[in-house]
């Protein structure tokens, strides 16, 4: 049977790891998951690679390891890593943390979405890119400035790459999944009301069960990807649309 790749990133917690349980369960496919922290899953499908995105350097020497050869039916890159990182207004911003910010959310993303172009643009298969953005995107927030402008940024590098790829076997999606029940939620409800004054919004949210649970926006990605071509548009927003 001829394989499928799946490329994932951030697959050890939260969104990433609900689509990567989708994926393991689907024969077809190969995945190189790829995060900071290793599960050390034995899965025969699964290859980890351990990368900290705020360190482009040491990604960058290791892009070759990314992407491997193979006759594959289709491949698939999901940039789904992302960092909400410090929430405090502008003015109070710590340098060290606005870069580590831009690294993980916006160049990490590029540059792999750079990378997967060059290693699979001769091969002959369905190639899809799906980086996972937000509705802050569109959207600002006080106290939310680094994670608004780096989705928005990922968003647009979507959206340009997918223009100059209208001719090609390559599709692009930036697709915002929502408001979703993991790690970074809590984050966020940790913030201080001072810098970010709509928290009791998102405390709300929880208290009342409003937030979705990574399993179903894992298995709308899939849906998504699978059935690609009743997608037109780059921007995506899992709430726009049910599973059938």
């Amino acid at each position: 049977m001829q394989k499928s790749l799946l490329i994932l990133t951030g697959h050890s917690k939260g969104l990433g790891r609900a689509i990567l349980d989708t994926y393991l369960k689907k024969d077809e496919f190969e995945i190189v998951g790829i995060s900071r922290t290793i599960l050390g899953l034995e899965d025969s499908k699964l290859s980890e690679i351990s990368i900290d995105f705020g360190d482009l350097d040491v990604l960058e020497n290791k892009l070759s390891d990314l992407f491997p050869a193979g006759d594959f039916k289709e491949v698939i890159l999901i940039n789904n890593a992302g960092w909400i990182g410090e929430i405090k207004a502008v003015g109070s911003l710590q340098v060290r943390m606005m870069r580590e910010n831009v690294n993980i959310n916006l160049l990490a993303p590029m540059y792999l979405t750079n990378a997967f172009v060059a290693a699979y643009k001769d091969l002959d298969a369905k190639k899809i890119i799906c980086n996972i953005s937000s509705g802050a995107a569109s959207k600002p927030m006080e106290g939310w400035s680094k994670y608004c402008s780096t989705k928005a940024a990922i968003a647009m590098f979507t959206k340009v790459a997918a223009k100059e790829n209208t001719n090609s076997q390559f599709r692009f999606f930036s697709v915002a999944p929502g408001i979703v029940d993991t790690e970074m939620q809590h984050e966020i409800r940790l913030a201080d009301g001072l810098d970010f004054p709509e928290i009791e919004r998102f405390k709300t949210y929880k208290e009342n069960g409003d937030l979705s649970t990574p399993e179903s926006v894992a298995a709308k990605i899939s849906y998504l990807l699978q059935n690609e071509n009743e997608f037109k548009e780059v921007i995506q927003d899992v709430r726009d649309f049910d599973l059938p």
